[in-house]
């Protein structure tokens, strides 16, 4: 299971889902590795595919995934759709790498689905391992998760959405 990238525990109301006229379709699901430049990264997961969480008032609440949708577009539509008002945070665990050269926005862009060749068993099972360790947010197994190829974002809060556009413009 490749997960390539993934974003744990983020909250729903620091995402801007309607970000006004003209814009409907094009508010951002934001994550970021590092705090500062040299380091720092910030990318739109929006178009991510992969497999998602939904965390409601008693922990997991509904577990989705997304094939041609990204995941940003099956969060936002779920905010609408019978699962509306039964959570407030999501993970979500992709599919797609994120690129090292950002785009003219200063954004890092994500690479295309790669194919998927199984490979080594034993690492498959500790992917799998370490994404349930890391969905279920089990507190004596936090220490033995680790994804062969991923890197973990942190949520970019809709405050904080332009101070980290102009750290990267800089």
């Amino acid at each position: 299971m490749p997960i390539r990238a993934y974003g744990l525990f983020w909250r729903a109301h620091e995402v801007d889902w309607s970000p006004g006229r003209g814009n409907r379709d094009r508010f951002r699901l934001l994550g970021r590795a590092g705090l500062n430049r040299p380091g720092l990264q910030v990318a739109d997961f929006r178009d991510q595919r992969g497999l998602y969480v939904l965390y409601g008032e008693y922990g997991p609440y509904y577990v989705g995934l997304t094939r041609k949708v990204g995941i940003g577009n099956r969060l936002k539509n779920h905010r609408s759709d019978i699962h509306r008002g039964k959570w407030d945070r999501f993970s979500w665990f992709g599919f797609r790498r994120v690129l090292k050269r950002p785009d003219r926005s200063g954004l890092q862009p994500l690479a295309g689905l790669a194919t998927v060749e199984m490979g080594n068993q034993n690492e498959i099972i500790g992917d799998m391992e370490a994404l349930l360790i890391a969905a279920l947010g089990c507190p004596s197994n936090l220490n033995k998760m680790s994804f062969r190829q991923a890197r973990e974002w942190t949520q970019v809060r809709d405050e904080e959405a332009e101070a980290y556009l102009e750290k990267l413009a800089r």
